[in-house]
């Protein structure tokens, strides 16, 4: 079985440099950034066509850590994409119809995602309700883990490396495929 490859899917506006997932990309060889051409005013078929390209890319399975409309983006991909993928975190997603300029990624789809994954979620993000990222993991066969005050699960709210996210990524995979020191 090949090595998975690794995707990291960030959400509205990308992840800036002391976001997590711009301190994993910079540490794990090989990881491969999602980049869209607008990320100031998203559009579902934009981004999930991005998203779809990358992982569609080699015959490797794929990993992905997504944050926030990323999460809602991998939830969009389509089956001969999803097909591909061996796992997913998915923290703090999004409500795209909390705000208009995400409003063309609702509905959010409510199907069992063919792949584990790893929902996580804050008490206080501001962005999507605890209660709404509970429905989407449920929806999505997803596991769930709740933070208490995580905010958005960002480098504003104090997540830079994220320790807890990185031992639900690599929970992902088996124990030998990711070493990080």
């Amino acid at each position: 079985m090949k090595q998975p490859r690794i995707v990291i899917v960030p959400g509205w506006r990308d992840s800036g440099a002391g976001h997590w997932q711009t301190l994993w990309q910079e540490r794990m060889p090989g990881a491969q950034r999602v980049v869209q051409d607008d990320w100031a005013s998203p559009t579902r078929a934009a981004w999930v066509g991005a998203l779809t390209k990358l992982v569609l890319q080699g015959d490797e399975p794929v990993v992905i850590a997504a944050h926030s409309l990323g999460c809602i983006a991998v939830a969009h991909l389509p089956p001969e994409a999803a097909a591909k993928v061996q796992g997913a975190l998915l923290a703090a997603p999004a409500d795209p119809e909390r705000r208009a300029v995400l409003h063309d990624f609702a509905p959010v789809p409510y199907a069992a995602l063919p792949y584990r994954s790893i929902v996580v979620a804050s008490s206080n993000d501001p962005f999507c309700p605890v209660r709404l990222a509970g429905a989407y993991a449920r929806a999505w066969g997803s596991e769930f883990v709740r933070m208490q005050n995580a905010g958005h699960i960002n480098s504003d709210s104090g997540h830079g490396p994220w320790a807890l996210g990185l031992a639900l990524f690599q929970s992902l995979y088996s124990e030998e495929l990711l070493a990080i020191s």
